[in-house]
């Protein structure tokens, strides 16, 4: 990788490139031994071992012809390699649309194929689309500093994606399943821009996030249930008593930062799970809360026999009676909440909060000189991001019909904090990609069965390799001063 990596100092001869992609397959191979080259089949008698040896070396080979053509990327030769990898590329996502036999008969391997192939063609991309931009004044290459081209790319991508989210469920391809996944992965995006408030701008590091998500579905169950209200006469409750837990987080920490602040944070998320698992009069312990209230179309219930004095949502509007109904629904609720989160966030940024956030995500000290009150400004942070964890946890509840202690264990917290890392702290627009590449991609890999975090986790190592900061990453101030008469800004 260094070697590599190191190419605009010196360039790597071909013997060179040889040896270290024989040295990458030799690695390789000795981890996809035991991993690969062997598997353990049950036929009923026993447990047989059987060998994987050709699949075992055709990744392998893969891997060594991957790692000797990104080196000849680095040496100025991409142009050719781009065009090849590229049409490959598309070629094999033509075969696995219109259900062409693909030309490797072992999936797992073709897919695993067809990877290399795109990380190659995008390798290739960037290395010929940074060559070909000029120098700055100062240095670096026009089009690089990363406000300019988010700015850009939202430009495009925002309403194009806002457009396909909108109209998602009425298009020709999306049936239950994937109207399904979409709410899940909307659910994580809103979770991922509350959190985003407390990581991204404030630079609070919170590993319990996931206690607010459950204070706020556990608040949405007991009221609904207890009170009689419905969903939207519950939600803002249950978003107050999640900013309430907040605040108690807060004061706690207010001293705390780094390292020792995650671990108090780990503590407080895990001590909230504890609390609903064991107090049984409360949250009826381990067994969980059911027959939560779901939500209704002004008082019509998608169901298909409705309770005696009860319109139902088909028989209302003349159709027939189909489950996706009320999943259609249910997304456009999430839907609705997560644009309410993005701007919120968006707008209170620009105010004096969200700009004393930015400083003291950049330096209490110097936040502290410039007369802003750290305590304040932790506890607002803290407060609204759990606000919107509660109101997500809401929509978890009403969604499920049921919950349990376990559905807001550590693992949660850390998918919410992935998101939010690997989208780029303080980046909304990141977050949304991060959100589809964590929670969506997996479910993209499903037909790879047993392989399937093995490609999401190939997916994980290329961005930490090529984009450590985040996909999007944005900690450029909110407000800029104007530059000084006779100086470039």
């Amino acid at each position: 990788m260094a070697a590599i990596g190191a190419g605009a100092e010196r360039q790597l001869s071909f013997g060179e490139m040889i040896r270290d992609a024989a040295a990458v397959a030799l690695v390789a191979l000795g981890l996809a031994l035991p991993l690969v080259g062997f598997q353990t089949v049950d036929r009923g008698a026993g447990m047989i071992l059987e060998t994987r040896f050709g699949a075992m070396f055709y990744a392998v080979g893969v891997i060594f012809v991957g790692r000797f053509v990104l080196g000849l990327i680095d040496a100025g030769r991409g142009r050719p390699i781009l065009a090849a990898s590229g049409a490959f590329s598309a070629a094999w996502v033509l075969n696995a649309i219109f259900d062409v036999a693909p030309p490797i008969e072992h999936v797992t391997l073709g897919w695993l194929t067809w990877l290399v192939a795109m990380t190659i063609a995008l390798r290739a991309w960037f290395v010929l689309r940074r060559g070909a931009r000029p120098a700055g004044r100062d240095g670096t290459r026009a089009g690089a500093l990363p406000a300019v081209w988010l700015e850009r790319v939202g430009r495009l991508v925002v309403p194009a994606a806002l457009t396909f989210a909108v109209v998602m469920p009425f298009l020709p391809f999306a049936d239950q399943r994937l109207v399904d996944l979409g709410i899940l992965v909307l659910t994580y995006t809103m979770l991922g821009w509350g959190l985003n408030v407390v990581v991204g701008l404030a630079g609070l590091l919170d590993l319990g996030y996931v206690a607010f998500y459950a204070v706020g579905a556990y608040s949405y169950a007991l009221i609904s249930i207890n009170l009689g209200l419905n969903f939207w006469e519950t939600l803002p409750f249950a978003g107050a008593v999640a900013a309430f837990f907040g605040v108690a987080l807060g004061f706690p920490v207010l001293r705390l930062r780094g390292d020792y602040l995650a671990i108090v944070t780990l503590g407080f998320g895990e001590m909230i799970r504890l609390i609903l698992l064991n107090w049984d009069d409360l949250s009826n312990g381990a067994k969980g809360i059911g027959d939560i209230p779901r939500p209704s179309f002004f008082g019509l219930q998608f169901t298909a026999a409705p309770r005696e004095g009860v319109a139902a949502f088909h028989e209302y509007f003349d159709l027939d009676f189909s489950p996706i109904h009320r999943v259609i629904y249910l997304y456009y609720i999430i839907l609705i909440l997560a644009l309410l989160t993005n701007w919120f966030t968006l707008r209170i940024r620009k105010l004096p909060i969200g700009r004393a956030w930015e400083a003291l995500r950049e330096d209490e000290i110097a936040c502290r000189a410039l007369g802003i009150n750290p305590t304040t400004t932790k506890l607002t942070a803290f407060a609204i991001g759990a606000t919107f964890g509660g109101f997500a946890g809401s929509f978890f509840a009403t969604r499920q019909g049921f919950i349990s202690p376990e559905s807001f264990n550590f693992i949660e917290s850390a998918i919410i904090l992935a998101i939010v890392v690997l989208g780029g702290m303080g980046s909304q627009l990141g977050v949304v990609v991060a959100s589809v590449v964590l929670i969506g991609g997996p479910e993209w890999f499903r037909d790879l069965g047993t392989f399937r975090m093995v490609a999401f986790g190939a997916l994980m190592v290329a961005v930490m390799i090529w984009r450590p900061q985040g996909l999007l990453a944005h900690r450029d101030p909110t407000v800029r001063l104007p530059a000084a008469p006779g100086r470039p800004p």
